[in-house]
């Protein structure tokens, strides 16, 4: 006996029932359909002409659509993304922040590019914690903080 998950469920109510056309955001479930499709016996075409009749315009694209029935064709048995590798999306972490304040107070003629090479982030990250972390902007050729005090201003 194959117990059957309620994606699947909701996916065959939405096949036959083309008025039950619900917003989809979470691709799991369709995932979880196309992997239905293909124990099922159907061919990555219809299963995609399913998705589209059932999800409508959140469907999943027809690449994406094969290119995970090519998943479970080859045994693939999780409906999850796989991990990424490499960077993390954002260097901007308050370590990183404090290293770049760091060094922009030892010696405020510093270039973007040069902090960038020293910390080891991208131009545009060193760009970001400068502006909007920190609030510094260039002046003449220095950092300096937006908002000067009045010592600041002084000097």
């Amino acid at each position: 006996m194959h117990i059957v998950c309620d994606a699947t469920l909701a996916f065959i109510r939405r096949c036959n029932v083309l008025s039950a056309i619900i917003e989809m955001v979470d691709f799991r479930e369709q995932r979880a359909c196309i992997k239905f499709c293909f124990k099922v016996g159907k061919t990555a075409t219809e299963c995609y002409e399913m998705l589209k009749t059932a999800f409508g315009e959140q469907a999943v694209g027809h690449s994406q659509t094969f290119q995970w029935f090519s998943r479970f064709k080859a045994v693939r048995t999780s409906i999850d993304d796989d991990e990424r590798s490499g960077k993390p999306v954002s260097s901007s972490t308050p370590e990183m922040i404090e290293r770049v304040r760091q060094i922009i107070h030892e010696d405020c003629l510093h270039t973007i590019h040069e902090i960038s090479m020293v910390v080891g982030i991208s131009h545009g990250m060193c760009h970001k914690i400068l502006t909007e972390d920190l609030e510094m902007r260039r002046v003449v050729s220095k950092f300096v903080p937006r908002l000067l005090s009045v010592d600041q201003k002084q000097q």
